[in-house]
């Protein structure tokens, strides 16, 4: 039996409202105060879609899941504010508090901290977590500036204002997907799938409309759906199992939802295209540094041959 949960689908997730649902459940907002450096950002609730994920569209975000009371997130968190200062806007830092941001934990499913993730493009990269050395640290974030400027996300901050501050950072939008944002805000998936595929058709290879269209089409899918309902279904039936993944993937089950399809897969030979389909786009849109998407590959090559 399934237990279902309030949907909340970040780890790989083009704003499409969820991060809305989480601000709402705050009763009051909290002034963002600034920490030590120019390019460090306390992030609250409030103000993650502005501090991360509009910021990532043109800088690469580290994102620092910490404590007060974690003793190794005192050793890690002067290295990566350090590292931030070096790069000199190059990659913007955001710091969150499990403690105050308790919806944003478990948005993440923060199991241990400190935790260390990016954003680039809207995107998460899981990274690392546990206290690393500095070098190990400046090698990830190497990495990550790698992958960004692949993606084509390889802008310069400015230096972050200092001092306790009510603070709103205006990210200019890429003119190119002003259509699908719009669509999305009005709720009109069909709209934003059209606006994504128009991208699509000038820049194919374009990650972030590739993603932003898997995202759409999930959500149009799970739109309004009964998903006690739907979880309740024989899952050996091929139709059942897509909606029944995508309820599991939405309710941030990312291994019950790979495993599902899988199984199907594996008992189903004559019928595995749509299924696998489905399944690489599920893969997709977690990222392939998912844990769970790394042995869900595995489980699926094993089912395949």
């Amino acid at each position: 039996m399934y237990v279902t949960q309030q949907p909340m689908n970040l780890r790989g997730a083009i704003d499409l409202g969820a991060l809305n649902a989480v601000r709402k459940a705050e009763a009051a907002p909290r002034p963002a105060t600034s920490a030590a450096g120019a390019f460090v950002k306390d992030v609250t609730t409030e103000t993650f879609e502005n501090d991360v994920i509009k910021q990532s569209m043109t800088v690469p975000v580290v994102v620092d899941l910490w404590a007060e009371w974690c003793g190794p997130c005192k050793q890690l968190s002067p290295v990566l504010e350090k590292l931030a200062a070096e790069y000199n806007g190059r990659i913007i830092l955001a710091k969150i508090d499990i403690e105050a941001e308790q919806q944003l934990a478990a948005a993440f499913q923060v199991q241990s901290i400190p935790m260390v993730l990016a954003f680039v493009g809207g995107q998460p990269l899981g990274l690392f977590q546990g206290a690393v050395p500095e070098q190990q640290a400046r090698d990830v974030i190497d990495q990550v500036l790698a992958a960004a400027a692949q993606a084509g996300v390889n802008g310069v901050a400015d230096a972050a204002p200092t001092g306790d501050v009510e603070e709103t950072v205006e990210v200019p939008s890429d003119p190119r997907f002003d259509a699908a944002e719009a669509a999305l805000e009005a709720g009109d998936w069909d709209a934003a799938i059209a606006a994504y595929k128009e991208v699509l058709k000038a820049t194919p290879a374009d990650a972030i409309a590739k993603i932003g269209l898997l995202n759409v089409e999930l959500m149009k899918r799970t739109d309004n759906m009964d998903f006690d309902a739907v979880l309740a279904t024989d899952a050996s039936q091929i139709d059942n199992a897509l909606s029944i993944a995508d309820a599991l993937f939405i309710l941030n089950k990312y291994q019950e939802a790979f495993a599902v399809l899988i199984e199907v897969i594996r008992n189903n030979p004559n019928s595995r295209d749509a299924l696998r389909q489905r399944l690489l786009e599920l893969f997709e849109i977690a990222g392939p540094t998912d844990p769970d998407v790394i042995k869900g590959r595995t489980a699926l090559a094993n089912a395949l041959f």
